[in-house]
């Protein structure tokens, strides 16, 4: 009898090429379907919640597979992280419905991009936030992002190459907070598009350097025109933060 099983994990994802196959490349993926294979003796695909680009991060990312192997699913977890790298962790595995998908049974998604604003270099926060070396002023980019809540075409912030025909969607939550050194970008929503938390912040990024004028994402998501909108923010600030089902 085939199994539907969801795992949840969470990926430092500095060595990869992302979430998805590649062909010459190493990605998150394909190391847990290797892992998977080795636990369960058989060929496994797992289907995944989201892609992710190269240097992207996840605190929390779901993926499911079938399998009519009776290993229970508590114990895939220790069996797993024993075959993953340190840089990618299972968490929990459970018995969902035959008809569960973890991309399209997705109600939203949370993304968390970090800045390290601070003149100097963190050594602690390479590769896992951009470090960011001018005065920010979280409460006006707080302001500023409010801008972006609502349903609305966010074809300014895809970039090109996107095959996504329908580019709109709808930010539940946003805020820009700070933690010492530390700017938390965090924006939820039913969908994202290629690239488009990196090119939001990216635009804030430019209002705040006034190379965007203050008032303006109104207009740039109007003009539905990628040009309008700010330059897209470096990988490795952005994590996967939550998955909701």
């Amino acid at each position: 009898m085939s199994r539907n099983i969801l795992l949840t994990l969470a990926f430092d994802g500095t060595a990869y090429h992302g979430w998805q196959l590649q062909q010459n490349a190493d990605t998150v993926q394909a190391r847990v379907n290797a892992a998977l294979s080795s636990v369960l003796n058989e060929p496994v695909n797992v289907s995944g919640c989201s892609r992710t680009d190269t240097g992207v991060h996840a605190e929390m990312f779901c993926c499911n597979f079938h399998t009519e192997k009776a290993i229970p699913a508590e114990k895939l977890v220790p069996a797993l992280n024993f075959y993953l790298p340190q840089d990618i962790a299972v968490y929990s595995a459970e018995e969902k419905e035959a008809d569960f998908h973890a991309r399209f049974s997705c109600k939203k998604k949370e993304y968390v991009y970090r800045i390290c604003n601070t003149p100097q270099r963190d050594p602690f926060w390479r590769n896992r936030a951009l470090l960011y070396r001018y005065p920010l002023d979280e409460e006006l980019l707080a302001q500023e992002a409010q801008d972006f809540l609502g349903t609305h075409d966010f074809s300014a912030f895809c970039s090109s190459g996107s095959a996504v025909q329908n580019k709109v969607r709808t930010v539940e939550a946003v805020s820009v907070t700070r933690e010492g050194n530390l700017l938390l970008f965090r924006v939820s929503a039913d969908g994202f598009l290629y690239n488009m938390v990196r090119i939001m912040v990216g635009t804030l990024l430019a209002v705040s350097e006034n190379k965007i004028e203050r008032g303006s994402i109104p207009a740039i998501l109007a003009g539905q025109n990628r040009l309008l909108a700010g330059a897209t923010a470096p990988p490795q600030g952005l994590y996967l933060s939550k998955v909701f089902y």
